[in-house]
């Protein structure tokens, strides 16, 4: 018996919904508590056959967000780009990669997703560029002391001939984070060597992000997501800082800095180029939303979320917090108290593109080097995935349950666990290269989506995937679960359903004397959640089971379980 291929246009696995009007000229505060679907796009589905997922990929799979029942989609950057990073080295912010599709294709997503009442939110990429952007070429053609170059951050070199980097600064990837060109003089990057960092105290710089802004929002973008927001600002005065040590210049080293003085994250001069932008942003009707990718501690993420600047920022605190009761409920209270500081709601994420998906990573002891373990193949220790998965839909319940907006990333509804294996000659993360084989990167959670459970990509497109797929997505896909009773899908799509029924305020109460490694809190006057962490089954309280991430065990709620209960 051969493979069932599926044709480039394959049916939805899902009946699509009917129209849904858009309701937020009435309600422009629709995302503080949406539930919003991260779309990496190069991985979601590919129309056209040539292994990379597009545009029109994405928009004949919308109506499976539809069905799912998230509010918004995030695209992940489709820009021009050789891909250096993944598409974050942009080399035109104000086009789509030709691989992806056209400015038309992108229009037409928009038009469907928004009939489908789903809002699109679109990365911007700030504080860095592809070294093809036009701006960049024209750097190096232009030579030192050129004011072409001072769109970006061009220095001489230390050393008797320059040979030595300006300073001490390292790359988030490995490295230097200088680079040398031909004619002697050395350009800043944080990130990849092709990634060049722009100037932020240039005012053609700031022209041309308030133009991107525009371009986008008058093509219909609900709003925007903020790579590196912490960034842009950088103290660019004579003599450049040194650090002292390279360890010092990640982003975990802003605790050695009083706080916004860091030479180049989280300074305070970056909050004015977000008022700027919020401006802009508030000058549309309704008001496009935007939420800030900021690594900083909480107390200064939540300058990022004032109403003034971009609205909300993404809580990394909870995505890093281990599967631990009393750490999860400080986590959460903190959270919500800072949100609430700032005037923002707050935001929860499990899973994006650039870290171990939680069906694994959950699984991993507190004290595992994640890379190590990746660099086993997901070997040392082993992962045992129907327990990974048993944990990931209980965390997925929990997060769901709290007040605020819910990030979810492509390919969690699935219960897809970490691609830890990947052979190191398909590895395609610039992490890998330029840190000398040492960080394995990022490529295990970027494998394209299972659609269907036969065909040479699951149903991602006709032909291959850019990324390989193992056997076990075939039990993961989407054909293998849809409308099957207790799969992973349909957990997403009953609690998503229950959720906007449920929603009341942004606030909750925590229930004391609760059992040890069980975490209970209400939400306004109907709806209770309870997960247990624990390593025991333990008692509900009274109320009717809404909802259960695991079937109960003989009426008590098991370990590694969530409920939502009415009251």
């Amino acid at each position: 018996m051969t493979d069932r291929i599926p044709t480039p246009d394959p049916r939805p696995p899902h009946p699509a919904p009917a129209a849904t009007p858009d309701l937020s000229s009435r309600n422009p505060d629709w995302w503080r508590q949406a539930v919003v679907y991260q779309i990496y796009p190069r991985s979601f589905a590919d129309a056209d056959g040539d292994g990379l997922g597009d545009l029109r990929g994405v928009t004949r799979r919308l109506t499976h967000l539809a069905a799912l029942g998230v509010d918004a989609l995030w695209l992940s950057p489709f820009y021009p780009s050789e891909l250096a990073d993944g598409g974050y080295d942009v080399a035109d912010p104000r086009d789509v990669d030709p691989r992806l599709g056209t400015l038309d294709d992108f229009a037409t997503m928009v038009a469907e997703a928004h009939r489908l009442g789903l809002k699109v939110i679109v990365d911007i990429v700030p504080n860095h560029t592809s070294h093809q952007h036009v701006w960049f070429q024209e750097a190096l053609r232009a030579g030192p002391g050129s004011p072409a170059r001072d769109r970006y951050v061009f220095r001489d070199g230390r050393g008797e001939r320059g040979e030595l980097p300006p300073t001490d600064w390292q790359s988030v990837f490995g490295g230097s984070a200088w680079q040398r060109v031909p004619d002697g003089q050395w350009y800043l990057h944080l990130f990849a060597a092709e990634q060049p960092d722009l100037n932020w105290g240039h005012p053609d710089v700031r022209a041309d992000v308030r133009t991107t802004l525009r371009f986008w929002a008058d093509r219909g973008v609900d709003g925007f997501r903020v790579d590196v927001a912490h960034a842009l600002a950088k103290d660019l005065d004579e003599p450049l800082r040194d650090l002292g040590a390279p360890e010092l210049s990640r982003e975990g080293a802003l605790a050695d800095f009083p706080p916004g003085t860091h030479p180049f994250y989280d300074r305070d001069e970056v909050h004015e180029i977000y008022r700027d932008w919020r401006k802009i942003l508030d000058a549309y009707s309704p008001p496009r939303m935007a939420v800030a990718e900021a690594w900083v501690p909480g107390e200064r993420r939540a300058l990022y979320a004032r109403p003034d600047e971009l609205g909300q920022a993404f809580n990394f605190e909870y995505l890093q917090a281990p599967w631990d009761a009393e750490e999860l409920r400080q986590v959460i209270t903190d959270s919500l108290a800072t949100a609430h500081a700032a005037g923002a709601s707050a935001t929860w994420v499990l899973s994006n593109h650039d870290v171990v998906r939680h069906a694994s990573r959950l699984m991993l002891p507190p004290d595992t080097d994640e890379n190590a373990w990746l660099l086993s193949g997901g070997r040392a220790p082993a992962v045992d995935q129907d327990a990974g998965l048993r944990r990931a839909r209980a965390a997925t319940l929990l997060m769901l349950a709290l007040p605020g907006s819910a990030y979810v990333y492509q390919g969690e509804e699935l219960g897809l666990p970490e691609v830890a294996d990947l052979p190191t000659e398909v590895l395609q993360d610039p992490i890998w290269e330029q840190t000398g084989h040492v960080r394995k990167g990022r490529d295990g959670c970027r494998v394209p989506l299972p659609w269907t459970t036969t065909g040479p990509s699951y149903g991602f497109g006709a032909g291959g995937a850019w990324l390989p797929q193992p056997p076990s997505f075939a039990a993961y896909a989407v054909e293998a679960q849809d409308g099957v009773e207790g799969s992973t899908l349909e957990l997403y799509r009953t609690s998503l359903r229950l959720r906007r029924k449920l929603l009341d305020g942004e606030t909750l109460t925590w229930a004391e004397d609760t059992p040890a490694g069980v975490l209970q809190f209400d939400r306004g006057d109907g709806w209770r959640c309870v997960a247990n962490l624990s390593s025991a089954p333990v008692s509900l309280p009274a109320g009717e089971v809404l909802l259960t991430s695991s079937p109960l065990e003989d009426g008590r709620l098991g370990p590694d379980t969530t409920a939502w209960l009415g009251r």
